[in-house]
């Protein structure tokens, strides 16, 4: 004789079984991230964790450990001390080098990107294909090829080693990626907008001033982030095409690692990677979600 009053205790035992599975395994994916997570983040650590050392602490004590007594002395070498060869004014002019670059070059190519990707999507004229295939094989062409052409170039232009010369640069090859993010979020705007204004009689630029740009903060984020990070983080133009007084600060982090008068300061050059290192670190912490929702807004027409 079957006992019915013992199946809806065995279904809440498997229901309290399966609630307990998915709390392990929810628990257990937890910890495999929690472990990526430390993993990554080490370096971080190691980096900051030193610099906030002596050097006799560093010789003396254990990588990974906390620091013992707490200092900034090579913070302060960093930023205004140290040595990139024969000078030795730290990382501070190298550091306002980059923002003179990277804040003009960010500017300039998202706003012609943003034309670009306007004409381009909106504004259909015969070959704008050809053009925008063009303009997309040239985010794929490597750095190293065109060292010598833009060299050639900015010498017969004048700006060959300054601070103008080097957002120029920044500016020619981040275009094809700017353009590539406006045109693709710009196809998602409906055409009748773009009627309507022209009906209303608005010009080429009142439309994209009025229309399209209130609407393009998403992808105008991402352009940001994408083109500060490439600028700021970029060492081969900066070496190649920069002069004495003019060097970006990934160039004077190299040189400072690379200059030794004595005794080797890991400190210091720990305190230096991270001084140049901020800037993209605090424009991902501030906008990184901002970022993700610009590259997907564009994803879907309608």
């Amino acid at each position: 004789m079957t006992d019915v009053s013992a199946t809806p205790a065995a279904a809440a035992a498997s229901r309290s079984q399966g609630a307990g599975m998915k709390t392990a395994l929810r628990w257990g994916l937890y910890l495999i991230l929690g472990l990526f997570a430390i993993y990554y983040l080490m370096p971080l650590f190691v980096m900051l964790t030193t610099s906030l050392k002596s050097l006799e602490e560093i010789r003396t004590g254990d990588l990974v450990a906390l620091p013992r007594e707490v200092t900034f002395d090579a913070w302060a070498k960093a930023w205004s001390g140290a040595c990139t060869g024969i000078q030795c004014e730290g990382v501070r002019p190298y550091f306002w080098n980059s923002v003179l670059i990277a804040v003009p070059g960010v500017l300039i190519s998202t706003l012609l990107g943003a034309v670009n990707g306007y004409v381009i999507a909106q504004w259909r004229f015969k070959g704008a294909n050809i053009i925008f295939a063009l303009m997309l094989f040239g985010c794929f062409i490597p750095f190293q090829v065109v060292l010598l052409p833009m060299a050639r170039l900015l010498g017969l232009m004048g700006i060959a080693g300054t601070i103008p010369g080097l957002v120029f640069v920044h500016v020619i090859y981040g275009l094809g990626f700017t353009t590539l993010f406006f045109r693709n979020y710009y196809v998602t705007i409906p055409q009748e907008l773009v009627k309507a204004a022209k009906v209303d009689g608005a010009g080429f630029l009142r439309i994209f001033w009025s229309i399209f740009l209130p609407l393009s903060i998403p992808i105008i984020v991402v352009s940001v982030i994408w083109q500060f990070t490439q600028i700021w983080n970029d060492f081969l133009f900066g070496v190649s095409f920069s002069s004495a007084g003019t060097q970006p600060v990934t160039v004077a982090l190299n040189n400072i690692v690379n200059s030794t008068t004595g005794v080797k300061e890991y400190n210091v050059d720990m305190a230096a990677a991270i001084i140049a290192a901020l800037p993209t670190l605090l424009v991902y912490v501030v906008a990184g979600k901002y970022f993700i929702r610009g590259l997907t807004a564009g994803s879907v027409k309608g």
